[in-house]
């Protein structure tokens, strides 16, 4: 089993952010949030562990630090 990393680990972070922000310009906010989800199932079928995938709901439900 794999664990989920938490800690800052994107090659360019901020070139990857103004990417996801580009991406989504134009977009009303459903196709906004259609968007999202798209990702967000293309990224989890990349990760594959339902381990880390249950780790990483867990980390996302918790209260921001």
């Amino acid at each position: 089993m794999s664990e989920l990393v938490l800690t800052p680990n994107i090659e360019a972070a901020d070139d990857f952010y103004a990417e996801l922000l580009a991406a989504h310009e134009g977009l009303s906010k459903a196709e906004s949030d259609a968007l999202n989800a798209r990702l967000l199932l293309v990224l989890a079928n990349h990760i594959g562990d339902r381990a880390v995938l249950t780790q990483a709901l867990e980390a996302a439900k918790a209260p921001p630090r």
